[in-house]
C-alpha cells in the first residue's frame, strides 16, 4: 500500500486556551485536527492531574494535526501565536498517511 509523508503536530496547552488555538490554526489553513484531554502530567511546576479540578481553567488539551509538510510554517507561526504566551508545548513528527488527499 502507497504511503505518503506528513507532519504530525502535537499541541499540549491549557483547557482555556483551545478555542482560541483552534480557530487560530483553521485561520492559518489548518483543515482538521483532533482534542484530547489530558489527564496528567510533570513539568517544571511539577506533577499535576485533572482529577478533582472544578473548572475547564487549570486543566491542559492536547490539540493533534496532520499536515503536508508546505503546511507547517504557517502551523507553527500560527500555534506560537497562541502558546508563546501560556502555558503549552508544540512537538513535531514525521509521520506516513494513507490518504494525502485528506490532508
Amino acid at each position: 500500500m502507497e504511503t505518503h509523508q506528513a507532519k504530525r503536530v502535537e499541541i499540549t496547552i491549557e483547557a482555556i486556551m483551545q478555542s482560541r488555538l483552534c480557530e487560530t490554526l483553521i485561520d492559518a489553513g489548518v483543515t482538521g485536527f483532533t482534542i484530547l484531554p489530558v489527564l496528567g502530567g510533570s513539568g517544571r511546576s511539577g506533577d499535576w492531574v485533572r482529577a478533582g479540578e472544578i473548572g475547564r481553567a487549570s486543566g491542559m488539551v492536547q490539540v493533534i494535526c496532520i499536515i503536508r509538510s508546505e503546511k507547517l510554517d504557517d502551523l507553527l507561526d500560527a500555534a506560537f501565536g497562541v502558546v508563546e504566551r501560556h502555558i503549552g508545548v508544540v512537538s513535531i513528527v514525521d509521520c506516513e498517511v494513507l490518504r494525502a488527499e485528506r490532508f
